[in-house]
C-alpha cells in the first residue's frame, strides 16, 4: 500500500516518511526545508518506502526497531511528535548515526496544567461528585475536599513536564519539592531541590514525570509506596508501566495511597481493543470503580495548542542539527 504524497517531487533528493498524522505546521515546515513528504499513516512496515527515506516522523504506531532501521539505509533522523522516545531502539539508531528528536518542550504546558487538574479533581472529588449527581445523589459532607495549601508536593523528574507542573503549583500555597536523579542546580525560585530521603520523609503528594527506561519500568512497587512516612496522593502523567495497576490497587487498599490521578496505565487502548468494558481486566475495573482514583485516556499532552508547539520544537531542533 502506497501513502499519500504531500508536495513530493520524485526527483527530490530528500524524502521524509510520516507514519502517522502530525501537524500541518510540521509537514509544511519540512517541505519548506527541501524535503519531499509522504504520508503513510496506515502502510504496513513491509510496504513503507524506507529505502529512500532521509527522515521519519512517528508518534506510536510502529516500533522503530533494528528491523525497521535495516530497511532505511539512508536514514539520518527520526522525529517523534511527543515527549518520549521509548518506542525507538536508541542504541540501534545511534550505532547507525541516526539522530532521534523528541518534542517534550512543546507539550509541557498541557501536561503541567492537566496534572494540576488531576490533583484538584482528586482532592476535591470533582468527577466522583458529578457522577453521584447524575444518579440523583447530592452528598455534601461525604464529598468534603482537601485543600492543597500547606501540602508538600514532590515533583519526581524535573524535565520540561515536571518543571511546568511545579511552576503552576506555586500559587496554591503548597511546598514544592523537586527530585531528579540526574540533575543538580536546576530548581527555580519557589521550588526546593531535595534528595530522595527528603521526598520519602516529607511528601504528601508525589507526581511522576519520568521517561520509561529499564531503570524506571516497574519503579513503583508496594515496598516503594510503603517507605513514605505519610500517606500520599500519587499522580502519573508519564508512562503507565512505571506504576503498575496492581501495585496502585494494593496501595489504595492499604490506605498508604490516599488517591491516584492517572493519565497513563499499563492497560491502555491497544490492549483493550475488541473487548467490551465488562471484559476488561479485573484490576482495571477495580481501579475505575474506586472513588479515590481519577483516570484520563493519555491526553495530558494533547491540547489544541500543543501539537503546533511540538511541531515548531521539532523544526527548531532539526535546524540546529542540520542547517
Amino acid at each position: 500500500m502506497r501513502g499519500e504524497f504531500l508536495d513530493f517531487n520524485a526527483a527530490a533528493l530528500k524524502k521524509v516518511v510520516c507514519l502517522e498524522s502530525t501537524d500541518p505546521l510540521l509537514e509544511s515546515g519540512l517541505t519548506e526545508r527541501g524535503y519531499g513528504v509522504e504520508r503513510h499513516y496506515t502502510t504496513v512496515l513491509e510496504d513503507l518506502p524506507l529505502h529512500e527515506a532521509e527522515g521519519v516522523v512517528v508518534r506510536s504506531r510502529l516500533p522503530i526497531n533494528a528491523d525497521f532501521l535495516e530497511r532505511a539505509p539512508h536514514l539520518r533522523w527520526i522525529m517523534r511528535l511527543g515527549a518520549g522516545l521509548e518506542n525507538i531502539d536508541l542504541e540501534a539508531a545511534e550505532a547507525r548515526g541516526i539522530v532521534c528528536i523528541a518534542a517534550a518542550e512543546g507539550n509541557a504546558t498541557a501536561v503541567g496544567e492537566h496534572t494540576v487538574g488531576l490533583l484538584l479533581g482528586l482532592r476535591h472529588r470533582i468527577a466522583w461528585s458529578h457522577r453521584e449527581i447524575e444518579q440523583g445523589l447530592w452528598l455534601r459532607s461525604e464529598n468534603k475536599g482537601d485543600e492543597l495549601e500547606n501540602q508538600t508536593v514532590a515533583v519526581v523528574g524535573f524535565g520540561p513536564m515536571g518543571a511546568a507542573f511545579a511552576q503552576r503549583l506555586c500559587g496554591f500555597g503548597c511546598r514544592v519539592l523537586a527530585y531528579d536523579k540526574y540533575k543538580t542546580g536546576y530548581a527555580p525560585s519557589g521550588v526546593e531541590e531535595v534528595d530522595w530521603a527528603t521526598v520519602e520523609r516529607e511528601a504528601t503528594v508525589v507526581s511522576l514525570h519520568l521517561p520509561l527506561t529499564p531503570e524506571t519500568r516497574g519503579l513503583v512497587t508496594s515496598e516503594w509506596i510503603a517507605r513514605f512516612a505519610h500517606p500520599f496522593t500519587l499522580l502519573n502523567t508519564s508512562r503507565g508501566a512505571i506504576a503498575p495497576t496492581s501495585v496502585l490497587l494494593r496501595g489504595l487498599e492499604s490506605g498508604q495511597l490516599l488517591g491516584v490521578g492517572l493519565d497513563v496505565l499499563d492497560f491502555e487502548k491497544a490492549s483493550l481493543t475488541g473487548l467490551e468494558t465488562d471484559a476488561w481486566p479485573a484490576e482495571l475495573q477495580a481501579l475505575l470503580a474506586n472513588p479515590r482514583a481519577l483516570l484520563t485516556p493519555h491526553i495530558a499532552g494533547w491540547s489544541h495548542q500543543s501539537f503546533p508547539k511540538m511541531a515548531q520544537v521539532l523544526l527548531d531542533k532539526h535546524d540546529k542539527l542540520f542547517r
